[in-house]
């Protein structure tokens, strides 16, 4: 896990720490100029209660790395463009107290100040932002860890399934060719009673037939005692 020394000393890990600027508001509400983007180097000072020199001394050390993070130095028309945007969102009531700067004007977006919450030493606004973010990272690395330890079990789960399937692998082969026996048996089965229900219609027309000619003979016998009776 990082120190607060090594957030200090290291650019390529105020880097990996850039995009986590709620840490802000946990710590103590910035104040948002009426954009909501941007605060002055005033505001900056105000939430980490040191004086306006110490961050524009910062921010002239590590001007690259600030202006990287969003860091904007308006001036001339620029400058005025945005005071005239400003004045609009203040609204009609405060438009006289809107504070302009002369020359230039230093805007810092929340990445920005997030960046000067790793830079600034001084200050115990500064101190508990850079130890939240620590805080985060060690819980973190913690779930992280406790997420590689279950997917570490399920890989065993699965090899010992996978196990499992390969003992199982000769016998289900053995099941399907039985399987296959059986539905070879049935199809057999088949072909004979249907063979069988052939012959019993064959013999039924037999029986109608036969019964049929003795239904005749009877007729002739009857006949034939008819006519001796009447000789006699």
């Amino acid at each position: 896990m990082p120190t607060e020394v090594a957030l200090l000393e290291s650019r390529a890990l105020r880097g990996e720490q850039m995009g986590r600027v709620d840490v802000l508001d946990q710590v103590k509400a910035l104040v948002m100029l009426p954009d909501g983007i941007h605060v002055r180097t005033e505001d900056v000072a105000r939430y980490f209660e040191v004086s306006t020199g110490a961050v524009r001394r910062l921010t002239d050390r590590h001007q690259e790395e600030l202006a990287e993070s969003g860091l904007r130095v308006l001036r001339g028309a620029d400058l005025h463009a945005f005071h005239s945007d400003m004045m609009s969102l203040w609204g009609g009531e405060g438009v006289e107290s809107y504070p302009q700067a002369a020359t230039q004007l230093r805007l810092y977006p929340r990445r920005t100040v997030l960046n000067v919450a790793m830079l600034l030493r001084d200050s115990d606004i500064a101190r508990c932002v850079r130890t939240y973010l620590l805080d985060a990272e060690e819980s973190l690395r913690t779930q992280y860890a406790s997420l590689d330890q279950r997917v570490t079990r399920i890989e065993s789960c699965l090899t010992g399934v996978g196990s499992a399937l390969q003992e199982l692998g000769p016998v289900l082969v053995r099941m399907s060719e039985r399987l296959d026996s059986l539905d070879r048996k049935v199809e057999v089965t088949h072909r004979v009673i249907g063979a069988m229900s052939l012959r019993l219609a064959d013999v039924q027309q037999d029986v109608v037939r036969l019964d049929g000619r003795l239904d005749s003979v009877a007729r002739q016998l009857k006949d034939l005692r008819r006519r001796s009776g009447q000789r006699g």
